[in-house]
Formats: structure tokens, C-alpha cells, sequence
């Protein structure tokens, strides 16, 4: 088993959002040395006074690290490496850096705010939707339409909260950090207004400009193509630049959401993209498209 390197977590990955990277590198790693001790998450979760599903949550990077628990652990994988051991207790110390999202609390689920970590750390951003855009290329005006569809009774100041949350991760795709975003959209997403005519026209007319951007690859799944890969529904597969962590696939759901990170999984994602992305219009053909609906508006 190599040495983890808390330092090469930063590479690409700064600040807050890097300490999301480095809480599923050290649950990763955790994981790998359990599962070579042959060491149960019973018998884990014994060893530090926990409950199995908290070693669970541990290994996907899903709740903060105490140093006590990490090195109880490592004591019962057998690591006594001292430079192994100061790796992954300095990962500790690093993973619990709060991120800026964690102030807009109220309006952000638990779950959500994993995900919000994990994009703001990737490199590559790959995914496909069909309902609506995505967030990270909403308008204002078209954030504010989907967030009174979606919350019909939360007051003026909780929809106002939600917008400024999804404008402040916009800011990603700009940054000089900016991750490469390649999104598949479904034609159905054209059509299915959010506000008025004049909001569809500006997310559109958004649509083509950020289409044109050298970071972001749009194509849209046309309505004529038929049966695709995109039959069980929308899905964002996030790619990092730490080389320790694996792809993780997210999957939302009404109340909660999936990360995927086994190969199998993310393996069977990869070819649906793939597939979508071959069967998709071109990006010159989608910009096409996105300015024929425009001028039907």
C-alpha cells in the first residue's frame, strides 16, 4: 500500500472544495486498507464506537474526520509506517476545511452540499439531463422559475437564498480554475418553459454563448433520434485531477442522492455518454438548433 500524498490533493483542487477531494481520497484509502486487513465495517465500527453505516459514510467522504477515529483505524489495519500514518492524519486536518457553501446551510441539503464540493473540485464535468438545464448554465431569471416550480411554498427570502446559491456555482465555469463541462441535453429541455417566453429566450440565447466558450462542449439530444442511452435518466459523472481518486457518478433524487465511485458503475456511465455523446447533434449542429427554437419563441 503507497503513501498517501495529502499535497498533491491541492493540485487543481484549492481551497474548500479541495478539502471535499481529500475527505473521499482518505475514505478511499481507508477503504482499500480495510478491505486488505479483511477487517469487517462491523468490527470497524466497533474499534472507534461507531455504528457501521458511520464507517460507511467515512469511506465515501461523506461526514468530517476525527483524528482519534483515523488513528484508531489505522491501528487496527495494521499500519504502523509512521510517515503512512502522518499522511492520512495530516488529510484529516485538511479535510475538514469548511467550504463556502456551507453559509447558504438553511437552503442546502446535506447531500447536496457533497456534490457541490466534488464539482467545484473536478477537472472534467460530463452529464446528461433532460428535464431542464443544469444549474451551472441557468440564468438567473430561468434559476428563479425553476426554483419557484420546484419549492411552491418557500417564502421570497428562501427562493431569493437558492438563487444566489446556484449564481455563486456558476462562477466555477469562469474561474481560472475552470473545469472542462461536456453536457448532453435532451430537446425536450428546449421546450419545457420555466417563466415566460422572454425567460426561455434569454436561457437560449445563454445556451449558445456558453456553447462558445473553449471549456464546454454542448450537444443536444434531438426529439427525432428515438430510444438513446439516456433511458434511466440524468446523471453527472465528475472526473478529478488528484490521480488517487476515482470517477464518481452522481444521481439525484427527490430527497436524496447516489454517488458512485466502484469501476463497474462508472464504467457503464461512461459508455452511456459515450453513446450519447455519439448519437447527440454535433456542438456546431446544437447551436443550430438551440437558434431555430429561438427564433420559434
Amino acid at each position: 500500500m503507497s503513501t498517501v500524498q495529502p499535497g498533491r490533493a491541492t493540485d487543481g483542487a484549492g481551497g474548500a472544495s479541495g478539502s471535499v477531494v481529500r475527505r473521499i481520497l482518505l475514505g478511499s484509502h481507508l477503504r482499500r486498507l480495510r478491505e486488505a486487513r479483511g477487517v469487517t465495517r462491523e468490527a470497524a465500527g466497533y474499534s472507534i464506537r461507531a455504528s457501521e453505516s458511520k464507517i460507511s459514510r467515512m469511506e465515501l467522504g461523506r461526514v468530517s474526520f476525527k483524528a482519534r477515529d483515523v488513528d484508531d483505524l489505522l491501528t487496527l489495519y495494521g499500519v504502523t509506517d509512521e510517515a503512512e500514518r502522518d499522511a492520512l492524519l495530516s488529510l484529516v486536518r485538511e479535510a475538514n476545511v469548511a467550504g463556502w457553501w456551507h453559509s447558504y446551510g438553511d437552503v442546502l441539503p446535506g447531500w447536496f452540499q457533497t456534490y457541490v464540493g466534488l464539482e467545484g473540485a473536478a477537472c472534467l464535468i460530463r452529464g446528461y439531463e433532460v428535464q431542464f438545464v443544469p444549474g451551472l448554465l441557468q440564468t438567473e431569471d430561468y434559476v428563479h422559475a425553476v426554483v419557484v416550480r420546484g419549492q411552491p411554498d418557500a417564502s421570497r427570502s428562501e427562493v431569493d437564498r437558492r438563487v444566489a446559491l446556484r449564481v455563486e456555482r456558476q462562477k466555477l465555469l469562469l474561474s481560472e480554475r475552470a473545469p472542462d463541462f461536456h453536457l448532453v441535453l435532451d430537446e425536450a429541455a428546449l421546450h419545457r418553459p420555466y417563466g415566460d417566453a422572454e425567460v426561455m429566450r434569454g436561457q437560449l440565447r445563454h445556451l449558445v454563448d456558453f456553447s462558445e466558450r473553449p471549456n464546454v462542449r454542448l450537444q443536444i439530444m434531438p426529439f427525432g433520434f428515438g430510444g438513446h442511452a439516456g433511458e434511466s435518466g440524468a446523471f453527472t459523472i465528475l472526473r478529478f485531477p488528484e490521480p488517487d481518486l476515482p470517477d464518481v457518478v452522481y444521481l439525484e433524487q427527490l430527497t436524496s442522492a447516489l454517488y458512485l465511485d466502484k469501476a463497474e458503475d462508472v464504467a457503464q456511465y461512461e459508455r452511456a455518454m459515450q453513446r450519447l455523446q455519439e448519437d447527440s447533434l454535433s456542438p456546431s449542429g446544437s447551436r443550430d438548433l438551440l437558434a431555430s427554437t429561438l427564433q420559434r419563441l
